[in-house]
C-alpha cells in the first residue's frame, strides 16, 4: 500500500482531541487558548502564527494541531504548516501523505494553497513538510518562505506554523521575522527557567511578537484546582446537552 492509500484510509489521531472529543476539558482549553489570541490581535491583526517551544517534546505539533481545529470551527479558512524540516509531525496527526509539501513549493515556487492538502475537519488545510531538505534553516530563513507565507496569509484567515523548538535550531527565529506573532509551548517541569527565558530573548532580539505561552502537563490535581475546574466545567457541558444550574 502506498503512502498515500495508506493515508487515505487513516483516521483522525487522537492527539486531535479538540475534534473528537469537542466537550471535553482539553478542548476547551483549546477554545480559550483561541480566545486568548484572538483578543491579542486586537489591535495588531494576526494572520500569521508561529507555535513553537524552547526544547523538543513539549508538545507544540500537539497545540498547532488542536489550535488549527478549534480556529476552524468557527468558520475561519485555516491553513497549517509543518515547518519542522527536521521531524515533521503534522501529516502523521493528520493521517495524510508527505510526498510533497512546503520543501516542494519553496523549490519549484508553487503556491502553498496548490500544496495544501484538506482534512477530516472543515476549514482546515494542511501543508505538510514534504520531502527533508540538507539546508532546513536555509529554506525556511529564504525570501522564498517569507512570499509564500505573506500569500498564504492572504488567502487563508489564519496561517499556523509548526516550528522546530527555538534552542535547538535558528529555524524559529528566522519565522519569527515573517509571522505576525509567536506562540510558545512549554512543557511543565521539563525545562529549566533559564532554557525558556533565553529561547523568548531570542525571539525578541528579532524583534518577534509573542503573543503568549501555553503551559503544558499542567498538574490540575494541585491545591484543589482539579476538583474545581471540572466541577464547574461540568456544569456547563454536562451528558445530553444539558445544562445544570
Amino acid at each position: 500500500m502506498s503512502e498515500r492509500e495508506r493515508a487515505a484510509t487513516a483516521g483522525p489521531a487522537p492527539t486531535l482531541v479538540a475534534h473528537v472529543e469537542p466537550k471535553s476539558p482539553a478542548a476547551e482549553a483549546y477554545r480559550t487558548l483561541r480566545t486568548s489570541i484572538q483578543f491579542a490581535g486586537l489591535d495588531h491583526k494576526c494572520r500569521s502564527i508561529v507555535v513553537t517551544s524552547s526544547s523538543p517534546g513539549e508538545g507544540k505539533s500537539t497545540t498547532v494541531a488542536n489550535f488549527g481545529v478549534v480556529l476552524a470551527q468557527t468558520g475561519s479558512r485555516v491553513c497549517l504548516v509543518d515547518s519542522d524540516l527536521r521531524r515533521p509531525t503534522l501529516h502523521r496527526i493528520f493521517g495524510l501523505a508527505n510526498t510533497r509539501g512546503l520543501t516542494t513549493a519553496l523549490l519549484d515556487g508553487s503556491p502553498l494553497t496548490e500544496i495544501a492538502q484538506p482534512t477530516a475537519v472543515p476549514n482546515l488545510a494542511v501543508v505538510t513538510s514534504g520531502p527533508l531538505p540538507p539546508n532546513p534553516a536555509e529554506l525556511v530563513g529564504s525570501n522564498r518562505m517569507r512570499e509564500a507565507l505573506e500569500a498564504a496569509a492572504a488567502d487563508y484567515d489564519m496561517v499556523l506554523l509548526d516550528s522546530p523548538p527555538v534552542v535547538s535550531v535558528a529555524d524559529a527565529v528566522a519565522l519569527a521575522t515573517f509571522a505576525d506573532g509567536v506562540v510558545m509551548v512549554v512543557q511543565t517541569g521539563k525545562v529549566p527557567h533559564e532554557v525558556i527565558r533565553r529561547a523568548t530573548g531570542q525571539i525578541l532580539a528579532v524583534k518577534g511578537r509573542i503573543l503568549g505561552v501555553v503551559m503544558n502537563g499542567v498538574n490540575l490535581k494541585r491545591d484543589g484546582y482539579y476538583y474545581d475546574y471540572y466541577r464547574y466545567y461540568d456544569a456547563y457541558h454536562a451528558s445530553g446537552g444539558a445544562t445544570r444550574r
